[in-house]
């Protein structure tokens, strides 16, 4: 495809639904079972990804913060789940289609972050294959109304803390335009032998409790800002958060601004409650920056 062409819808259909109206109806069912939280200068929201009657609640709670009228630009990162990148890599897309229709990608900030020599252009097909982002666009666009807006999709691939660090540092510019927010699009723990991980403490009750107790564990950390300290949470417990490396470019990036913030988690669910070692789930978690006018 030429590099202005749109990118498809590719998971509607499966993920979620490719009608329009019934998506809208239950975007707008998701929204009414979730507060209004946040007044003022929201700087990043963070929502799963799973298929919108898993995830769904969870991820409007996050999108419901936003305020129409102050939101121009989206920069949206999403972790790889197919193609393994040791660096970020942005979509080539003109825009990316939704049922709820079209969604313009802003190319001249794709632009300079191409010029920053970090990030490289992503394949068409390697673009559609993923979902990370595109299961935020359909929330994105019912929390946005019928403003305008475009966004940044950037794909995060494996990174070194000292590339996610670098990757903040450049990001971090955008972080203090008051027109733009983040969006950081992640699961919590992948919890089963089918996700080859299972961490469990008996103290903390069922094994669904252990697994709660290790997410929560991971936000009280993402709420306290420091890179360092999510790092470490993540080598002692290895939780698998799959979108931990766009958590921690989010994390240097408010370090690197010169903005006052704060983080709060929301919102937090579990596909299933596991009970035995047999079981299987995904957690989801809605949190979002507040900036803090540094004056009060």
């Amino acid at each position: 495809p030429s590099p202005m062409s749109s990118r498809r819808a590719a998971h509607a259909g499966s993920w979620y639904t490719s009608n329009a109206a019934s998506l809208r109806r239950q975007l707008a069912g998701m929204f009414a079972g979730v507060e209004k939280e946040v007044d003022g200068n929201l700087r990043a929201v963070i929502g799963p990804h799973a298929g919108i009657r898993y995830s769904g609640p969870t991820c409007a709670a996050a999108y419901k913060q936003i305020d129409p009228d102050r939101v121009k630009r989206v920069i949206i990162l999403g972790p790889s789940h197919h193609v393994y990148y040791s660096n970020c890599v942005l979509s080539t897309a003109a825009a990316f289609e939704s049922p709820l229709g079209r969604v313009a990608v802003d190319q001249a900030v794709v632009g300079e972050l191409l010029r920053t020599g970090l990030f490289s252009p992503m394949d068409r097909s390697e673009d559609e294959e993923e979902h990370s982002i595109e299961m935020h666009i359909p929330f994105l666009q019912f929390a946005m109304g019928d403003r305008p807006f475009t966004i940044v999709p950037i794909v995060v691939g494996a990174l070194r803390g000292t590339d996610e660090a670098a990757f903040g540092e450049a990001l971090a510019k955008y972080l203090d335009d008051p027109d733009t927010i983040f969006a950081i699009s992640t699961d919590f723990c992948h919890w089963g032998s089918r996700f080859r991980y299972q961490f469990y403490d008996p103290s903390q009750g069922p094994v669904h409790k252990s697994i709660e107790w290790l997410d929560r564990e991971g936000m009280r950390i993402l709420e306290q800002q420091d890179p360092g300290a999510f790092a470490k949470y993540l080598k002692q417990y290895k939780n698998t958060i799959c979108g931990r490396h766009a958590l921690s470019i989010l994390l240097h990036a408010m370090k690197s601004s010169g903005m006052s913030s704060t983080t709060k988690f929301l919102a937090y669910a579990q596909s299933s409650q596991c009970e035995s070692m047999d079981d299987s789930s995904v957690s989801y978690a809605a949190g979002v920056v507040q900036g803090v006018d540094k004056s009060t």
